[in-house]
């Protein structure tokens, strides 16, 4: 069966009600099998065991596959064997507008016409206006939720009427 949702960097598949739905391609650059990660009452068991080991700035996939992408980038720049890497990855702390930016345009390069792109940001460091940018469509809506009301859900369509028409000449 064809695939017909990419989750573009599943990590631990932590907002997903059936983590095996097999509609789903869920792809990582990073595999973890379980593991025991934090200390005393913060310790927790975390994986990140894609279908498909890929960096979602190149993927190994075909133009236009997908209806629905779901794009959860890493948040944060900390240390590679920190525990919020192991469990949510890791920004580069000199490149991540380029590498979001080559994400976003990878996202929307396998999804369909008028397909749907899910996009999930935290605000802990940067911004979700800093972030919106590197993207070539504009937002249709979003939505602010957490604890602290850093996270944001935000809803694009791919189709021409949101294509941002000097996009190509910015960072």
């Amino acid at each position: 069966m064809k695939k017909q949702i990419l989750d573009a960097c599943c990590g631990g598949k932590m907002f997903w009600f059936d983590k095996e739905n097999p509609e789903v391609l869920f792809t990582d650059i990073r595999k973890m099998e379980p593991e025991k990660v934090g200390i005393g009452v913060n310790a927790r068991i975390r994986k990140c065991l894609p279908d498909k080991l890929m960096d979602f700035r190149k993927m190994d996939l075909s133009d236009s596959s997908f209806t629905l992408v779901v794009f959860d980038p890493p948040h944060l720049s900390v240390g590679k064997n920190s525990y919020m890497a192991k469990c949510y990855g890791s920004l580069d702390k000199g490149n991540w507008q380029n590498d979001l930016k080559m994400g976003f345009s990878e996202c929307f390069r396998v999804l369909k016409e008028k397909g749907i792109l899910i996009f999930k940001w935290s605000e802990s460091e940067i911004k979700l206006k800093e972030i919106l940018i590197l993207s070539e469509y504009s937002p249709l809506f979003g939505h602010l939720s957490g604890k602290a009301a850093r996270t944001h859900w935000v809803c694009f369509m791919k189709t021409e009427s949101l294509k941002k028409e000097d996009f190509h000449g910015r960072n």
